[in-house]
C-alpha cells in the first residue's frame, strides 16, 4: 500500500513538473489558469492579457491586407492598360477612317477618269461617224454644216477627216472644204489648229 501511495505521489510530482516546464517553454499557458493555486503557495500567477482582443496582431488580417493591397495595385495597372488600349483604339479608328476616306477619294477619281474616258471614246466615235457622213455629202452641203459648228467641233471634224484619209490612203477633202468657207472663218480655224495640239477637248 505504501508503494502505491509513493508511486502516485511520484506521478503527481512528475506531472506537475512537466506542466511547469511546458509553461516555462510557452508551449502551454498554465499560470493564467492555475493563478488561484499559485496564490495559495504565495506565488503570483500570470494574469490574463491586458491587451484588448481588437488590438492583437492577427496574421490572417495582415495576409488579407497584403492581398487587398496587391489586388488594388493590380486594379490600377489594369486601369492604366485599359486607358492605353483605349488610346490605341482611338488612333486605330482615326487611321482606318483616314484610309477609308482616301480609298473613297481614289474611287471617285477612278470613276471620274473612267467616265471621262468613256465620254472621250464616245465623242471620238461620234466625230469619226460625222466626219465619214460629211465626207460622203456634196462638198457645198458639208461646208454649210461645218460652218454652223463651233470652232473646236469643226477642227475635230477636219483632223478626223485627215486621219481617215491617211489611214485609207486617199486624198483629204479638208482643203477643198476650206476653200468653200468664208476666208475669215478659215483663218480663225487655222490659227486655232496651229496653236492647239490634236485633241478632242
Amino acid at each position: 500500500m505504501g508503494r502505491v501511495v509513493v508511486l502516485i505521489l511520484l506521478i503527481v510530482v512528475l506531472a506537475a513538473g512537466g506542466i511547469v516546464w511546458f509553461d516555462y517553454l510557452n508551449v502551454i499557458d498554465v499560470k493564467t489558469t492555475l493563478a488561484p493555486v499559485y496564490r495559495l503557495f504565495g506565488r503570483e500567477g500570470r494574469s490574463a492579457s491586458a491587451v484588448p482582443f481588437d488590438d492583437t496582431i492577427s496574421l490572417d488580417a495582415e495576409r488579407l491586407a497584403v492581398r487587398l493591397e496587391a489586388l488594388e495595385l493590380q486594379r490600377r495597372e489594369m486601369d492604366n492598360e485599359r486607358q492605353q488600349l483605349q488610346g490605341l483604339y482611338g488612333e486605330f479608328e482615326q487611321k482606318v477612317q483616314g484610309l477609308e476616306e482616301r480609298e473613297k477619294a481614289q474611287d471617285e477619281r477612278e470613276n471620274s477618269f473612267n467616265a471621262l474616258v468613256r465620254e472621250t471614246e464616245t465623242k471620238e466615235r461620234n466625230v469619226e461617224q460625222n466626219a465619214r457622213l460629211l465626207n460622203g455629202m456634196p462638198p457645198e452641203r458639208a461646208v454649210g454644216i461645218i460652218t454652223a459648228m463651233d470652232d473646236q467641233d469643226a477642227i475635230d471634224i477636219f483632223r478626223k477627216t485627215e486621219e481617215i484619209a491617211q489611214a485609207e490612203g486617199t486624198t483629204s477633202i479638208v482643203s477643198y472644204w476650206m476653200s468653200l468657207m468664208p476666208p475669215e472663218r478659215v483663218a480663225e480655224l487655222q490659227r486655232k489648229m496651229a496653236s492647239r495640239p490634236p485633241t478632242l477637248n
